[in-house]
Protein backbone atom coordinates (compact mmCIF):
# COMPACT_ATOMS: atom_id res chain seq x y z
CA UNK A 1 0.00 0.00 0.00
CA UNK A 2 1.32 3.46 -0.95
CA UNK A 3 0.87 4.59 2.81
CA UNK A 4 3.06 2.11 4.69
CA UNK A 5 5.58 2.87 1.86
CA UNK A 6 5.69 6.84 2.05
CA UNK A 7 5.38 6.36 5.59
CA UNK A 8 8.97 5.56 5.62
CA UNK A 9 10.62 8.43 3.77
CA UNK A 10 8.40 11.11 5.68
CA UNK A 11 10.40 13.54 8.66
CA UNK A 12 8.77 13.47 11.59
CA UNK A 13 7.51 16.46 13.26
CA UNK A 14 10.39 16.19 15.58
CA UNK A 15 13.19 16.41 12.80
CA UNK A 16 10.93 19.34 11.07
CA UNK A 17 11.01 21.12 14.46
CA UNK A 18 14.91 20.38 14.93
CA UNK A 19 15.03 22.14 11.39
CA UNK A 20 13.40 24.94 12.58
CA UNK A 21 10.83 24.85 9.57
CA UNK A 22 7.78 24.59 11.27
CA UNK A 23 8.59 27.37 13.70
CA UNK A 24 7.33 30.44 11.85
CA UNK A 25 3.79 28.55 11.55
CA UNK A 26 3.62 28.06 14.94
CA UNK A 27 0.07 25.78 15.93
CA UNK A 28 -0.70 26.26 12.42
CA UNK A 29 1.60 23.35 11.56
CA UNK A 30 0.49 20.85 14.17
CA UNK A 31 -3.10 20.35 12.55
CA UNK A 32 -3.27 16.68 12.51
CA UNK A 33 -4.83 17.01 9.51
CA UNK A 34 -1.48 17.90 7.93
CA UNK A 35 0.34 15.16 9.36
CA UNK A 36 -2.98 12.28 7.83
CA UNK A 37 -1.88 10.38 4.68
CA UNK A 38 -4.58 9.91 1.95
CA UNK A 39 -4.29 9.82 -2.00
CA UNK A 40 -5.39 13.41 -2.46
CA UNK A 41 -2.61 15.09 0.64
CA UNK A 42 -0.37 12.89 -0.34
CA UNK A 43 -0.60 14.03 -4.35
CA UNK A 44 -1.03 17.57 -3.31
CA UNK A 45 1.47 17.26 -1.34
CA UNK A 46 4.09 15.66 -4.11
CA UNK A 47 3.19 18.25 -6.08
CA UNK A 48 3.49 21.35 -3.68
CA UNK A 49 7.03 20.26 -3.10
CA UNK A 50 8.12 19.72 -7.25
CA UNK A 51 6.75 22.98 -7.51
CA UNK A 52 8.49 24.88 -4.97
CA UNK A 53 11.71 22.13 -6.20
CA UNK A 54 11.74 24.10 -9.14
CA UNK A 55 12.11 27.62 -7.40
CA UNK A 56 15.09 29.37 -7.68
CA UNK A 57 14.41 31.21 -4.22
CA UNK A 58 15.56 30.63 -0.73
CA UNK A 59 13.79 28.79 1.55
CA UNK A 60 12.22 26.37 -0.69
CA UNK A 61 11.36 24.26 2.31
CA UNK A 62 9.58 26.84 4.32
CA UNK A 63 7.44 27.80 0.69
CA UNK A 64 6.73 24.41 0.80
CA UNK A 65 5.29 24.31 4.04
CA UNK A 66 3.51 27.34 3.86
CA UNK A 67 1.69 25.69 0.95
CA UNK A 68 1.23 22.65 2.35
CA UNK A 69 -0.95 24.65 5.26
CA UNK A 70 -3.04 26.65 3.07
CA UNK A 71 -3.68 23.94 0.49
CA UNK A 72 -4.62 21.74 3.33
CA UNK A 73 -2.39 19.01 2.34
CA UNK A 74 0.36 16.47 4.10
CA UNK A 75 3.05 18.71 5.51
CA UNK A 76 6.00 16.41 5.89
CA UNK A 77 5.62 14.90 2.28
CA UNK A 78 5.57 18.33 0.69
CA UNK A 79 8.64 19.50 2.73
CA UNK A 80 10.20 16.38 2.22
CA UNK A 81 9.88 16.48 -1.72
CA UNK A 82 11.34 19.96 -2.18
CA UNK A 83 14.52 17.81 -2.18
CA UNK A 84 14.07 16.90 -5.53
CA UNK A 85 16.39 19.75 -6.33
CA UNK A 86 19.49 18.89 -4.59
CA UNK A 87 23.41 20.11 -5.51
CA UNK A 88 23.59 17.09 -8.38
CA UNK A 89 20.06 17.77 -10.00
CA UNK A 90 19.87 21.74 -9.27
CA UNK A 91 21.64 22.51 -12.20
CA UNK A 92 20.10 20.57 -14.66
CA UNK A 93 16.85 21.87 -13.27
CA UNK A 94 17.80 25.74 -13.25
CA UNK A 95 19.17 25.61 -17.11
CA UNK A 96 16.02 24.12 -18.31
CA UNK A 97 14.44 26.57 -16.73
CA UNK A 98 16.09 29.32 -18.09
CA UNK A 99 15.88 27.23 -21.62
CA UNK A 100 12.36 27.57 -21.59
CA UNK A 101 11.87 31.17 -20.09
CA UNK A 102 14.46 32.43 -22.92
CA UNK A 103 12.15 30.68 -25.38
CA UNK A 104 8.63 31.78 -23.95
CA UNK A 105 10.17 35.10 -23.97
CA UNK A 106 11.37 34.90 -27.38
CA UNK A 107 14.81 36.21 -26.02
CA UNK A 108 17.73 33.88 -27.73
CA UNK A 109 19.82 32.19 -25.01
CA UNK A 110 22.63 33.83 -23.70
CA UNK A 111 25.90 32.23 -23.09
CA UNK A 112 27.55 33.29 -19.82
CA UNK A 113 30.23 32.43 -17.59
CA UNK A 114 29.77 32.79 -13.38
CA UNK A 115 31.67 35.33 -11.98
CA UNK A 116 31.19 35.73 -8.14
CA UNK A 117 31.19 39.10 -7.93
CA UNK A 118 28.39 42.03 -7.44
CA UNK A 119 28.91 43.60 -10.96
CA UNK A 120 28.20 39.75 -12.71
CA UNK A 121 25.40 39.59 -10.33
CA UNK A 122 23.48 42.76 -11.01
CA UNK A 123 24.28 42.60 -14.82
CA UNK A 124 22.46 39.32 -14.59
CA UNK A 125 19.60 39.87 -12.58
CA UNK A 126 17.90 41.79 -16.16
CA UNK A 127 19.13 39.46 -18.27
CA UNK A 128 19.16 35.99 -16.58
CA UNK A 129 16.29 36.20 -14.20
CA UNK A 130 13.70 36.96 -15.70
CA UNK A 131 13.82 34.00 -18.24
CA UNK A 132 14.72 31.99 -15.06
CA UNK A 133 11.62 33.02 -13.23
CA UNK A 134 9.20 32.59 -16.29
CA UNK A 135 11.14 28.77 -16.77
CA UNK A 136 10.78 27.75 -13.32
CA UNK A 137 7.17 28.94 -12.92
CA UNK A 138 6.48 27.06 -16.35
CA UNK A 139 8.03 23.99 -15.61
CA UNK A 140 7.28 23.82 -11.80
CA UNK A 141 3.50 24.01 -12.50
CA UNK A 142 3.65 21.39 -15.39
CA UNK A 143 6.08 19.02 -13.32
CA UNK A 144 3.58 19.42 -10.11
CA UNK A 145 0.56 19.27 -12.55
CA UNK A 146 2.07 15.81 -13.70
CA UNK A 147 3.00 14.53 -10.62
CA UNK A 148 -0.01 15.02 -9.17
CA UNK A 149 -2.02 12.97 -11.36
CA UNK A 150 0.52 10.51 -11.26
CA UNK A 151 0.45 10.43 -7.69
CA UNK A 152 -3.05 9.63 -7.65
CA UNK A 153 -3.14 6.89 -10.31
CA UNK A 154 -0.42 5.04 -9.00
CA UNK A 155 -2.46 5.20 -5.37
CA UNK A 156 -5.30 4.08 -7.35
CA UNK A 157 -3.80 1.07 -8.90
CA UNK A 158 -1.83 0.14 -5.61
CA UNK A 159 -5.74 0.56 -3.75
CA UNK A 160 -7.34 -1.98 -7.04
CA UNK A 161 -4.51 -4.29 -6.71
CA UNK A 162 -4.56 -4.59 -2.67
CA UNK A 163 -8.34 -5.11 -2.76
CA UNK A 164 -7.74 -7.72 -5.84
CA UNK A 165 -5.67 -9.78 -3.86
CA UNK A 166 -7.76 -9.86 -0.79
CA UNK A 167 -10.62 -10.53 -3.08
CA UNK A 168 -8.34 -13.58 -5.05
CA UNK A 169 -7.46 -14.59 -1.08
CA UNK A 170 -11.05 -14.74 -0.05
CA UNK A 171 -12.03 -16.81 -3.09
CA UNK A 172 -9.77 -19.26 -2.47
CA UNK A 173 -10.40 -19.70 0.95
CA UNK A 174 -14.17 -20.40 0.33
CA UNK A 175 -13.01 -22.82 -2.50
CA UNK A 176 -10.65 -24.51 -0.21
CA UNK A 177 -13.49 -24.65 2.46
CA UNK A 178 -16.18 -25.79 -0.17
CA UNK A 179 -13.48 -28.62 -0.97
CA UNK A 180 -13.12 -29.85 2.53
CA UNK A 181 -16.77 -29.71 3.07
CA UNK A 182 -17.48 -31.67 -0.18
CA UNK A 183 -14.91 -34.11 1.11
CA UNK A 184 -16.40 -34.73 4.47
CA UNK A 185 -19.49 -34.93 2.78
CA UNK A 186 -18.20 -37.76 0.52
CA UNK A 187 -16.71 -39.56 3.34
CA UNK A 188 -20.04 -39.49 4.98
CA UNK A 189 -22.01 -40.98 2.36
CA UNK A 190 -18.85 -43.40 2.26
CA UNK A 191 -19.51 -44.09 5.71
CA UNK A 192 -23.40 -44.74 5.64
CA UNK A 193 -22.79 -47.44 3.01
Amino acid sequence: MPRKFLRRFMPDIQRLNEYGVLKPFGKLAHNTNLWHLNRRSAAGAFAVGVFFAFMPVPFQMLLAAAAAILLGVNLPLAVAMVWISNPLTLTPMLYASYRVGAFLLNQPPQPFIFELSLAWFQSSISTIVPKLLVGSVILGSLSAGLTYFLVRKIWRQAVQNAWNQRVAERKARFLKLKEELLERQKRLRDDDQ
